[in-house]
């Protein structure tokens, strides 16, 4: 049985237990051999509190299943409720990160032409009240009517080091996109060449001269009523790449009239920021987030809208 990772400690002072996982196992079990001085009563009041984390996600299923090679951390302390503001929840924060949950109709940052309440603003009032010193920087956008996971800088510096390293340090960007239609084939990669014109308009050419190299990878997770619901992967990041990609598929995103759309069944623009995992800029360490995808997309796909 592999020994517990537990670093040294300050007197007094309570640390997390990372236990590498040599084989498969169900977290339950894993635990339970991991841990002899806990009871299974102890174990679910962890797995409750969400105290018990896998490569640094939350898990509170007993029966989840383990991979060789994740490494399962038991935090000496309970997890601090998520700040919630209007429009955004934090997920995470340190000394040079911030990580949202940024909600569907939020500005990600002011521009020439929308001044409205924005992710950028409630995030910089909200450092500056423990230091009126303390700003933010933005790494990457979100559409206002996309929701999910989002990213700032504490400092210049850090945006710098994400921004210039980002297709190096970012390992995963998932997205999950209500469409028109079912496309054919259910799996499948979009590649082509993005330009913005002057009226603000993302273009899709096949000619290499004529924009930024843009692919996108999907596959059809569900479907039904005339819609579908995708997974797409993003291995480039331009401006609204996704629904200029669906656009080109003939599958617009539901609710994207500027892309082609003739449908609203949700009310809003149907993309979600499903996952973002990346390497922190300063420690190094593997970071992933995830914001559920809005039950609203999967309603979608399961019964009858009335229009």
């Amino acid at each position: 049985m592999d020994k517990p990772d537990q670093p040294r400690r300050a007197r007094g002072q309570r640390t997390d237990t990372k236990l590498p996982v040599s084989e498969p196992s169900e977290l339950m079990a894993f635990l339970i051999a991991h841990l002899p001085h806990k009871n299974r009563s102890n174990i679910k009041s962890l797995l409750s509190n969400k105290q018990v984390l896998i490569d640094g996600k939350v898990f509170t299923q007993f029966n989840h299943p383990l991979r060789p090679g994740q490494i399962v951390t038991v935090a000496a302390n309970r997890v601090p409720e998520m700040a919630q503001y209007r429009g955004l929840t934090i997920l995470y924060e340190d000394p040079a990160i911030i990580v949202i949950h940024k909600h569907a109709g939020l500005l990600s940052m002011a521009t020439n032409k929308e001044r409205d309440r924005t992710a950028y603003g409630i995030l910089s009032e909200y450092v500056k009240k423990i230091n009126p010193q303390n700003k933010i920087f933005i790494i990457h956008r979100l559409d206002r009517e996309t929701s999910g996971v989002m990213m700032f800088a504490r400092s210049e510096h850090v945006q710098r080091l994400m921004q210039e390293s980002w297709n190096a340090t970012t390992r995963q960007r998932t997205y999950v996109a209500l469409v028109e239609g079912v496309p054919e084939p259910p799996k499948g990669t979009i590649t082509s060449y993005l330009h913005e014109s002057k009226a603000l308009i993302v273009y899709s050419s096949q000619n290499p001269d004529n924009g930024q190299l843009s692919i996108t990878n999907y596959s059809v997770l569900k479907s039904g009523n005339g819609f579908s619901l995708l997974e797409l992967e993003l291995e480039t990041g331009r401006k609204n790449q996704i629904r200029v990609h669906m656009q080109d598929i003939e599958h617009p995103i539901a609710g994207d009239v500027k892309y082609g759309s003739k449908t609203n069944p949700i009310g809003r623009l149907g993309l979600h920021a499903e996952v973002l995992a990346f390497e922190h800029p300063i420690t190094g360490e593997s970071m992933r987030f995830d914001a559920p995808v809005p039950k609203i997309f999967l309603t979608a796909v399961k019964e009858k809208i009335d229009e």
